[in-house]
């Protein structure tokens, strides 16, 4: 088997050189195109001769021309120079007409039920090549981020994986959904007529308890939950058909509404206000930083905002 030789020393400098070179076929003109002094780039063309073994421009009376390897290489060395500028270059942006890529995101039913609508909208008249795939949250976030599996994940974000990049895009607050005609709609909602109501709960680990049982602790009272089910929309949709109460994310008070309430309007449910302190719900979205910098997500991360922040809200500066 033959041995190869060693490729010479690679030296992107050298290809930007030598077109510069045999583009002004003079090392003064070279020198000043490229902003270094003609005896630097004399000897640039020194070390250009050695490598490719040619005089490449010789004199001619006051001139210099190239030698017909010189010509061979004149518009292989500019076709060079301009892969290299457009590989360095700094990306100028995006075109999302022609953008074709579908996202993946990972969020609760409801998340999800309040981003798809929107999102879509969105990419129908920006990015009509733009698909959506939304995940129910059954995977560790962490490692599908780090690996690629989601795009991002949207929703109470309680991983600290030191890599990820975390939004937070709006805080809300959680009431008692009930349907149109619930004795609970009817007089002052206490704490007592809430905890002798029928309950549904909603945990993807089939827990029964949750902080409003804690707040009912603090007041002596405790609730029975009737059912656990693993989605918001199928609690909603139990609470619009029967007497049984669902809690609801819903906006703080004072705040525009929140998409996140839509599918309770939109079953009819009454939302009331909770007479118990209860933690508020920060919604968030997170995502690996190889995808920072890449337009396309940029654009993903942006319309994610639009969505799910209520107008007129301010928009804090986002995590690079």
């Amino acid at each position: 088997m033959p041995v190869s030789s060693p490729l010479p020393n690679l030296d992107a400098n050298l290809a930007v050189a030598l077109d510069a070179l045999l583009t002004e076929q003079s090392v003064t003109r070279a020198a000043a195109r490229l902003h270094t002094s003609p005896a630097a780039m004399s000897r640039t063309l020194s070390r250009l001769r050695r490598v490719l073994q040619d005089p490449l421009l010789v004199r001619a009376g006051q001139t210099m021309v190239p030698t017909p390897r010189a010509e061979e290489l004149r518009d292989e060395a500019a076709s060079v120079v301009r892969r290299l500028e457009a590989l360095l270059t700094p990306s100028g942006g995006i075109d999302l007409a022609a953008l074709r890529r579908t996202f993946t995101v990972q969020a609760s039913d409801l998340v999800g039920a309040a981003l798809a609508p929107g999102l879509l909208g969105l990419a129908r008249r920006r990015a009509p090549g733009v698909s959506l795939r939304v995940l129910a949250e059954e995977w560790e976030a962490g490692p599908a981020l780090r690996e690629g599996r989601i795009d991002l994940e949207i929703g109470s974000i309680d991983h600290v994986d030191p890599e990820t990049r975390v939004e937070e895009l709006v805080t809300l607050r959680m009431a008692a959904g009930v349907r149109a005609g619930h004795p609970l709609a009817e007089g002052k909602l206490t704490p007592a007529r809430l905890a002798a109501a029928e309950h549904v709960v909603v945990s993807r680990r089939g827990r029964f308890a949750g902080p409003l049982d804690a707040a009912l602790a603090e007041e002596g009272l405790s609730r029975h939950v009737g059912a656990v089910l693993p989605g918001h929309l199928a609690a909603m949709a139990l609470a619009a058909a029967g007497d049984v109460v669902c809690l609801v994310p819903t906006s703080l008070p004072g705040e525009p509404p929140s998409p996140i309430s839509d599918a309770a309007h939109a079953l009819g449910l009454r939302l009331l206000d909770i007479p118990l302190p209860l933690p508020p719900l920060t919604i968030g979205m997170a995502w690996h930083p190889r995808h920072s910098a890449d337009g396309a997500h940029q654009w993903l991360r942006g319309a994610v905002r639009r969505v799910l922040r209520p107008v007129g809200e301010a928009q804090p500066a986002a995590p690079k």
